[in-house]
């Protein structure tokens, strides 16, 4: 790697891949964007809610335009692979190359968002660089709560320009982004005796592809929930089914990519279990054949456990999540190929031996339209006697089709790259929503470089994509 270009933006990334920085654990992270602004002589302050800003003057020349607000989140999205080891409280991300993309063993990689912190610091190295005065802020806990942006306080930057340096397409430019809010869904449930007559056993959905809640929600990406959910609802439907384990998902803006439970059947029913588990794994092949070519499921035999969950509960839950809606709700009508309005079935968990905890997501562009899809998956686990609760929500982000800085923006991507890039909206959630809250006069525009498959172990960063990216930014600074 020491050959890619620009050098000081990629050493800059690959500094930041050694610093454990989980959404809500960004101590580490903190410190080292702290440290980097005193070795470099940069005024840099963090605020309450532990958000960074360094300031940089104007370079010779510039010193009468506006001042520019760069902007990424520090935190990242920790999925790894089911076999792969690794602490992300501790452990370094370790980036490798394949092809023309660069990759992490076994885990996300980071650069949603880290590439757009390396492009900040590397601003500041790179003396040659021609820029206005700047203010770099960078976010905390984006990821698992928009907690920095909800925190910033108005006064805390002078620019009336942001730059949001976190998008994933080369050749789209970003002037909107969708609203979201979280919906969770409380089982509480007492312990059984685990009958000793049935059959039990391990049922294991991998290796599906994942993915963005946002940007991937519309690619018919199978939800690992819904798929193991749907073959125990079956089988409940002809045995006595015992359910003891369920575990999917992870985080509410992944798609799930494993889900696993431990259940039972009466022994009299065992050969009919496997026959129907090969049964349904075939349907699930044709029916995802295009879009989940290397998903795995396994069922083994299992010993039989101590407990189990009631089973009046264990039909209620099957029943919430085979009927909870997942996926696409509506595409817009103002702008062609965009989704409007989504829902994610994030992760169902067992918590303390006596709750299960359902999170999910949704999105739209419409707020109106996000509140009635966030009551509609309320509904469906009220009437199934869950608790029901919803987070605080963030705003969209309303299109400027005559934004200046996007112009600008889409006109150096012409000058350098000879076409016209695109620009739109955006389903996945970005900050700009609440800066524009808090700074109504602010003109934003968000671009970044290709990645593919973030908040999911498969995440890559194009890497000559990143080098357009570096040149988009300075003749943007420099413009």
């Amino acid at each position: 790697m020491e050959n890619f270009e620009p050098k000081t933006l990629w050493q800059c990334f690959f500094d930041i891949c050694k610093v454990p920085r989980p959404s809500k654990k960004e101590e580490k992270i903190i410190k080292f964007l702290l440290d980097f602004g005193k070795k470099n002589n940069i005024e840099t302050v963090k605020d309450h809610a532990g958000n960074v800003l360094m300031k940089v003057p104007a370079s010779s020349g510039y010193e009468k335009r506006e001042t520019i607000v760069l902007q990424a989140h520090i935190d990242m999205v920790c999925e790894k692979n089911g076999d792969t080891i690794h602490d992300f409280e501790n452990d370094p991300i370790l980036p490798y190359i394949d092809g023309e993309w660069l990759k992490a063993k076994g885990t996300t990689l980071g650069a949603d968002n880290g590439i757009g912190m390396a492009a900040m610091m590397a601003v500041t190295l790179d003396k040659n660089l021609k820029h206005p005065a700047l203010e770099l802020l960078f976010t905390v806990d984006e990821e698992t709560g928009l907690t920095g942006a909800f925190e910033l306080k108005s006064g805390f930057l002078s620019g009336k320009k942001l730059l949001n340096l976190d998008s994933e397409d080369d050749g789209e430019i970003f002037i909107g982004c969708a609203g979201g809010v979280d919906t969770v869904a409380k089982f509480a449930y007492n312990q059984e005796v685990a009958p000793k007559d049935f059959y039990y056993f391990k049922l294991a959905f991998t290796d599906f592809l994942g993915g963005h809640s946002g940007d991937d929600i519309e690619k018919n990406r199978a939800c690992a929930n819904k798929i193991l959910n749907r073959f125990l609802w079956q089988i409940s439907k002809k045995t006595d089914l015992v359910l003891s384990q369920i575990n999917g998902g992870n985080l509410r803006n992944a798609i799930a990519r494993e889900a696993f439970a431990v259940a039972g059947v009466p022994f009299d029913f065992k050969e009919t279990l496997v026959v129907e588990y090969n049964n349904f794994v075939a349907d699930i092949r044709a029916e995802f054949a295009a879009a989940e070519p290397k998903w795995k499921s396994t069922l083994e035999t299992e010993k039989t456990p101590e407990n189990i969950i009631e089973k009046g509960v264990v039909t209620r839950l099957l029943d919430a999540l085979y009927a909870c809606p997942h996926g696409v709700i509506r595409m817009s009508d103002d702008m062609v190929g965009l989704v409007e309005t989504s829902t994610n079935l994030a992760s169902v968990k067992m918590i303390d031996n006596q709750t299960i905890k359902v999170e999910t997501s949704q999105r739209s562009s419409v707020a109106s339209a996000k509140k009635d899809i966030a009551n509609m998956v309320e509904c469906v686990f009220a009437l199934a006697g869950a608790e029901v609760s919803h987070g605080d929500g963030y705003p969209g982000w309303k299109p400027n089709p005559n934004s200046e800085i996007a112009l600008k923006v889409a006109a150096s991507y012409k000058k350098l790259f000879g076409k016209e890039p695109k620009i739109r909206a955006i389903h996945a959630g970005l900050e700009c929503g609440l800066f524009s809250e808090k700074y109504p006069e602010m003109d934003m525009v968000s671009f970044g470089p290709t990645m593919r498959d973030v908040h999911s172990p498969d995440e890559r960063l194009h890497i000559g994509d990143t080098k357009k990216f570096w040149q988009l930014l300075v003749n943007v600074l420099e413009s």
